[in-house]
């Protein structure tokens, strides 16, 4: 007993073992619940963030570029489009030197010193990725891969492709690197174009690589729009072929051509010089890049004169025999002198046209007012934008003539501005018995599931003359392509041409006059008796000549030609009968004639032989001129495609070729010497 008493433990002992206890399970509980506690803030109000710190260590948004839309011709040839390439990307990070990689990168990609430099510089800015090439070719892929450099990363991007190279450069434009529009279409429709870029959810592996889990989207999806225009592909080559030769023959500093439907208001061409090639954006010059026919203005000089005639016809202050006194070339107004650049008496209005009195047309405007005059010419057009939807069109302006001497000056196109397409626009509505149409070139935007976006089609603005005043004069405009008129050369064997001739003096902004460079230029109507097209021509600065008759008509003449049998347009002009060649005979021969037997007649059908129901041979039309092999294909339920002008040298399919009635024959045309 005295044992068990002694082994006891003192009271207070025991207490303070209970307090200790008890502290330490407090301690500890208070550790717990405020483990709890932060558990239930960081579940709670923390989540979102936390999430987020965890799947940007393992999950990546892979943005999916969208793949721009095509642009085509009215034909459907496209003119841009896009083609996946190669980008490639490096993580810095996991080079063993960054600068040794960025001298190897350089080498393999053959970059001269500036550029090994600048992707020197990224690389070391750079902590986990940097852009070593943007849309690089595949032997610079291959390249870089052949280096086995770790961290290095391949990437695809959309990048835009122009598969006809210069053609139409200007009306379509170009896209940066980041597949943004910078110029023409590509500008103006850049959100219908691009498409929705799309994002996908991958996980990153330890070497940082992206794996997708979503799998990819449907390309439609991530498509943008196709925009389908008005031009004609080989009208544009037709025009662009010409519009370059003129300007280098005139040693011309730039020029532009403008093929107009009257009837519809379709822009058929629109060609611009210099050029450019959009595929090679790295040597890409601002002067090339701007689509001068529709945001250039300048002034028209003497095409303006058919206005002013049509105008005084309409409000019948002029009839067709009133003449007017030319001053013999020169008439004082003030202190200024109105010139013609030859001496004339007494000129008719057809004359006036004719001849291109600057003084017979001066007064025409004096008979018909100030207030008249700037009417009509707002009410063809002028100094109102057409609406063609391209980025900068041009305005151009009409001051109000309040001085005798600025009514003569803008009756002949001096002291007002006007675009390419306003001018040819104008023309329309004289070759549309006087119906001005709303000029465009978008025929229609449809997205990738087929819904139409926008849609154009011919729209009348508003009738500017009678038909009858029309027709007037541009019958007398047919003068112009005369022996005696101003642009013989513009004249055409198988068809009636009507058309102005204009040459201008081009204003000096900083002496604030006129200085000694011209705007030559001539529009033509063809076939005068039924135009199908508008053509006008303009060239910058020649220095050969400075006439339009001499400089732009031959241009003019060359786009016609081709157009017209492109366009299967029937001649107007009946064509000159061939004049047979008696054969040489000898007098043994002459003795004896032998009576020939009657050439059997050539069949304007092709043979049908082995042919089934539905199916035709292709008929043989090489070394035949266009118009001829055009209407034999025609006759043979074919349909011509024409390449280039004058005699065929080469067709597809060939000869004999057994094919579907309604199918295309290329026809490749060339001028023979």
């Amino acid at each position: 007993m005295r044992d068990l008493k002694a082994a006891r433990v003192p009271e207070s002992n025991t207490r303070w073992l209970r307090l200790r206890v008890m502290l330490m399970g407090g301690f500890f509980l208070s550790l717990l619940a405020l483990a709890f506690g932060r558990a239930v803030y960081l579940q709670v109000y923390e989540q979102d963030k936390l999430r987020g710190l965890a799947q940007d260590q393992y999950v990546r948004q892979i943005e999916i570029p969208a793949r721009r839309g095509d642009i085509f011709d009215r034909r459907g040839t496209p003119l841009a489009q896009s083609v996946e390439v190669d980008s490639i990307w490096v993580d810095p990070s996991m080079l063993p030197d960054v600068k040794k990689g960025a001298r190897s990168l350089a080498k393999a990609l053959k970059l001269n010193g500036g550029d090994t430099e600048d992707l020197q510089a990224r690389l070391q800015r750079a902590k986990r990725f940097a852009w070593v090439k943007r849309q690089a070719r595949p032997q610079e892929v291959e390249a870089v891969k052949a280096l086995g450099l770790p961290g290095m990363g391949f990437t695809k991007e959309p990048k835009r492709f122009y598969p006809q190279r210069e053609l139409a450069a200007q009306v379509v434009g170009v896209v940066g690197t980041d597949g943004r529009g910078l110029e023409g279409l590509e500008l103006a429709f850049d959100d219908e174009l691009s498409g929705q870029n799309s994002r996908l959810s991958g996980f990153r592996d330890a070497k940082g690589r992206k794996l997708l889990v979503q799998g990819t989207l449907d390309p439609i999806e991530r498509e943008g729009a196709a925009v389908t225009l008005t031009l004609d592909r080989h009208l544009q080559y037709v025009s662009e072929k010409a519009l370059y030769r003129a300007v280098e023959d005139a040693k011309a500093v730039a020029g532009m051509v403008v093929v107009l439907d009257p009837k519809t208001g379709e822009l058929l061409a629109l060609a611009s010089s210099p050029g450019f090639n959009p595929n090679t954006p790295e040597a890409l010059q601002r002067e090339a890049i701007r689509n001068r026919a529709a945001l250039d203005t300048f002034e028209p000089g003497s095409t303006m004169k058919s206005f002013v005639v049509a105008a005084a016809l309409e409000e019948k202050v002029l009839k067709t025999d009133d003449v007017f006194f030319c001053e013999n070339g020169a008439w004082k107004i003030g202190r200024y002198t109105i010139n013609d650049t030859h001496s004339y008496g007494w000129l008719a209005p057809k004359a006036i046209l004719q001849l291109s009195s600057n003084i017979c047309s001066a007064k025409v405007a004096q008979v018909l007012g100030r207030e008249k005059l700037v009417a009509y010419y707002h009410a063809f057009g002028f100094a109102e934008r057409t609406g063609l939807a391209l980025p900068g069109e041009g305005k151009g302006v009409i001051p109000f003539p309040k001085a005798e001497v600025s009514l003569a000056t803008q009756s002949f196109g001096q002291g007002m501005t006007a675009t390419a397409v306003q001018l040819a626009s104008a023309y329309g509505a004289l070759a549309n018995d006087g119906v001005l149409m709303r000029p465009y070139l978008i025929s229609k935007v449809v997205d990738p599931d087929g819904v139409v976006l926008l849609e154009n089609r011919p729209t009348e603005v508003r009738r500017v003359v009678s038909s009858k005043v029309a027709r007037q004069v541009v019958g007398m405009l047919e003068s112009v392509v005369t022996k005696e008129g101003t642009a013989p050369k513009a004249a055409m064997e198988e068809y009636r041409v009507a058309g102005k001739t204009g040459t201008a003096q081009k204003a000096d902004p900083v002496a604030r006059g006129y200085s000694d460079k011209r705007i030559a230029s001539f529009v033509g109507m063809v076939p005068a008796d039924n135009p199908r097209a508008v053509i006008l021509v303009v060239v910058d600065e020649p220095k050969t000549d400075v006439y339009g008759g001499l400089v732009a008509a031959p241009a003019f003449k060359e786009i016609a030609t081709a157009a017209m049998a492109h366009l299967a347009v029937p001649p107007s002009r009946p064509l000159a009968p061939e004049v047979a060649v008696a054969p040489v005979v000898s007098p043994v021969a002459a003795k004896a004639p032998v009576p020939p037997k009657p050439a059997p007649a050539r069949p304007m059908v092709a043979e049908q032989e082995g042919a089934g129901e539905g199916t035709v041979r292709v008929p043989d039309v090489q070394g035949q001129v266009g118009r001829e092999a055009v209407v034999k294909l025609l006759a043979a339920a074919l349909e011509p495609q024409l390449l280039g002008s004058g005699r065929v040298v080469s067709q597809t399919p060939a000869a004999g070729a057994l094919v579907e009635k309604g199918a295309r024959v290329t026809l490749e045309l060339a001028t023979r010497p």
